[in-house]
């Protein structure tokens, strides 16, 4: 190789790492108030950090997972316990290190990197009005089914959104690890912002609902407990394809950073803003931000 083809051939990759560096960051984020904010709040954080950003939210779990592990989308927030029962089908009980370290390693495998888990755990929970889990003396989950196998409890319903009644880890699972059949009459489907309304206006009896819901604590709701422990830890961790941070490989301390901040504390209260309170996914994100001085 002469002087000058060795001179073309690194302008050459130079030009190339430039043009990777200068692409769209394309941050993710599903149809939830969570991730809406989590979407917008990466997005946000990242354009100050100086990156191109493409935002692309709104989507449904399997559709936004097929679209990063088909190089549609760079980044975004997913939960432990769904990556490792929804897209890697392990069943078996494992604790929440257990959980992120089985789920980092599969995914591996396929190009996606999970980075360090935040504090934030959006498990999902059953919950009812707290008076009325109280009249009943109802405190846990095996309660609750002892409960509606009662005359009194027999025509009580209980509120669902339509993925947690369809998906693996959902409800099918958790009447399995119960050992109990609801009868068709006992549900209702519908969209997830409904279940928390419907729990409220006595339109339920039960709803599923995210830990991490700020209207949980604004409604007055009493969360029963998981007595049979089985629902997994579901932390909310930034995951980016491989390829991405190859080229820039900064990415993950910065967002390790943002991550660092969320808790189910923090998660709440951000959520409450917007569902309770009626501030914009948009502005709640960038105040938690510029509080948090990251932007």
């Amino acid at each position: 190789m002469t002087f000058m083809t060795r001179i073309m051939a690194a302008v050459m990759v130079l030009a190339l790492s430039q043009s990777a560096v200068a692409a769209k960051l394309v941050v993710g984020g599903k149809g939830f108030t969570e991730q809406l904010i989590m979407s917008s709040m990466t997005a946000q954080y990242l354009q100050g950090l100086g990156y191109e950003v493409d935002q692309r939210d709104g989507m449904g779990s399997t559709v936004l997972r097929t679209a990063q592990e088909n190089g549609q989308v760079d980044l975004y927030w997913e939960y432990t316990g769904t990556g490792l029962i929804t897209y890697n089908k392990v069943t078996e009980k494992l604790s929440p290190e257990e959980t992120y370290s089985r789920v980092k390693a599969l995914d591996a495998k396929k190009g996606l990197i999970w980075l360090t888990p935040s504090k934030a755990n959006n498990t999902y929970a059953l919950a009812m009005r707290k008076r009325f889990a109280e009249e009943k003396g109802l405190k846990t989950i095996s309660d609750m089914m002892a409960w509606l196998q009662t005359e009194d409890g027999k025509d009580a319903l209980l509120a669902s959104n339509i993925e947690f009644s369809a998906r693996a880890d959902g409800l099918k699972s958790l009447l399995a690890a119960y050992q109990f059949e609801l009868p068709r009459r006992n549900l209702k489907k519908m969209n997830s912002g409904l279940v928390y309304q419907a729990l409220a206006q006595e339109v339920v009896d039960i709803s599923m609902v995210f830990a991490t819901d700020g209207r949980v604590k604004a409604f007055n709701f009493y969360v029963l407990e998981d007595d049979r422990k089985h629902f997994p830890n579901y932390a909310l961790t930034p995951v980016v394809r491989k390829d991405t941070l190859e080229v820039n490989p900064q990415l993950a301390d910065q967002l390790n950073a943002l991550g660092k901040l969320m808790n189910d504390e923090v998660m709440a209260t951000l959520n409450a803003r917007v569902d309770v309170d009626g501030v914009s996914i948009e502005r709640v994100a960038q105040d938690f931000l510029t509080q948090s001085k990251l932007l």
